[in-house]
């Protein structure tokens, strides 16, 4: 059994042998660190921007999380999934983390927080 986070819809499932208000630290922890992750060509973070499509946190603390990036061929895409396990793995209590980069469906604007297009300016 695992807690499910639907990341961009901020959703919790909860179906976890952790009690609620672990389940609750580690979701706001991790979105926590997702936000501190920014792609080096857009100054806004990786979770604004809706790269982060789902968050898993598993019964034994693993965090599985799928992600994608703005384009197949962005520049970052070799640092960027590393860069967000290691942030994920600082938080306090995590386990082991699995980061998983899809491009179904594909990312647009349109998947960016009204934080993202303001600091992109893209009203």
């Amino acid at each position: 059994m695992s807690d499910t986070a639907e990341v961009q819809t901020a959703n919790m499932d909860t179906h976890s042998a952790l009690p609620p208000e672990e389940t609750e630290r580690l979701t706001k922890d991790i979105i926590a660190a997702l936000k501190t992750v920014f792609d080096p060509e857009i100054p806004a973070d990786i979770y604004e921007l809706g790269l982060i499509y789902k968050v898993d946190i598993k019964d034994d603390r693993s965090v599985d999380l799928v992600m994608t990036l703005t384009t197949p061929n962005c520049p970052a895409a070799g640092e960027l999934p590393t860069m967000v396990e290691n942030a994920i793995a600082s938080v306090p209590g995590v386990g082991i983390v699995n980061v998983s980069v899809v491009w179904e469906p594909a990312w647009s604007p349109e998947r960016m927080s009204d934080e993202a297009r303001l600091v992109l300016n893209m009203w």
